[in-house]
């Protein structure tokens, strides 16, 4: 028996979830659940299996081997409920550019089957939430990158969706209309809804409340944001990690990069992070940086960011 919506506590299931490609596998014995009404993260890097998975949750790709059911729904027994129950955004604009914005939802409210008062009512929540009305007759293909966004999100909530899949949803758009979709994905979220999300950028990242992380096809690590950062192999024990401040950051880094103590040296936002043992001191590394004739220099402690995590993480199984 299909478990209604208000029953179930996870939107998505996955045991085993397993993929090939002939000799090439795609997605390997992936399991774990995402829970109703959270944002939830899918990163990895381009080839790891983020794509192969999403298809198979939506019933677009049947699994070589194990089980998910998605809203309920049984990706293999039931796809036609699984298609009708979730929402699709690409990273590409999918729409149709030569039609206006609101022949677009009618025209996707239609093919979800929505008609007459039941598609009007419809289409004016979407306008309404996505702010698209003074939009209504442009031509889809002359809205901005934002708008754009926007649109595309219209048109995956118009048959009102449990479930919204987004692929890198804010690729390719300005900082203003990122932050503006963010706060539409959040009131989204308030609302019950589930979202999916994949996204290269570590500050969206640290939004949802909950990551997975794949790497060539295998599930690496999942948790909440601090938890993955809580990680031991992150920080590992007999280490520290702090933030050195100068006005020459990009020379300090080149220094400090080649010192025995420096473990991992980066430049984030002029500052260089540095991962070294716990034993070597500030003092050391001002000195080391003296001594080069960078004479100014203020040290923080830091604690790692999700940055580290996966860089952490594919650095240490790629070595492998």
């Amino acid at each position: 028996m299909t478990i209604a919506p208000a029953e179930r506590r996870n939107a998505i299931e996955m045991h085993g979830l397993t993929k090939r490609f002939g000799n090439v596998m795609a997605v390997d014995n992936i399991s774990f659940n995402v829970a109703r009404g959270t944002i939830f993260g899918f990163l990895g890097p381009n080839g790891s299996g983020k794509s192969t998975c999403i298809r198979m949750l939506c019933s677009v790709l049947e699994p070589t081997s194990g089980t998910a059911t998605v809203n309920g729904y049984d990706i293999v027994k039931e796809p036609e409920q699984v298609k009708r129950s979730i929402g699709y955004m690409n990273q590409s604009f999918s729409l149709y550019r030569d039609l206006s914005v609101e022949e677009n939802l009618r025209f996707f409210g239609g093919i979800y089957g929505l008609k007459d008062s039941h598609l009007r009512a419809r289409m004016d929540d979407v306008i309404h939430l996505m702010g698209l009305q003074n939009y209504l007759g442009r031509p889809s293909g002359q809205l901005s990158g934002g708008w754009k966004q926007r649109l595309a999100l219209a048109a995956a909530l118009i048959h009102e969706p449990d479930l919204i899949f987004l692929d890198e949803p804010t690729a390719g758009i300005d900082p203003v209309a990122r932050r503006e979709l963010w706060d539409l994905l959040f009131e989204l979220a308030g609302a019950g809804k589930t979202l999916f999300v994949t996204t290269h950028y570590m500050d969206e990242a640290e939004r949802c409340n909950e990551i997975a992380y794949i790497y060539l096809s295998k599930l690496m690590v999942k948790g909440t944001p601090n938890e993955l950062k809580a990680l031991q192999e992150i920080t590992p024990v007999g280490t520290r990690r702090i933030a050195v401040a100068t006005a020459h950051p990009p020379n300090a880094l080149v220094l400090l990069k080649r010192q025995p103590f420096a473990l991992d040296a980066t430049l984030v936002e002029a500052e260089i992070h540095l991962l070294m043992p716990e034993d070597t001191t500030d003092e050391q590394v001002l000195r080391t940086m003296r001594d080069a004739g960078i004479l100014d220099g203020v040290i923080r402690p830091i604690d790692p960011s999700l940055e580290d995590v996966f860089v952490t993480l594919t650095r240490r199984l790629a070595a492998q």
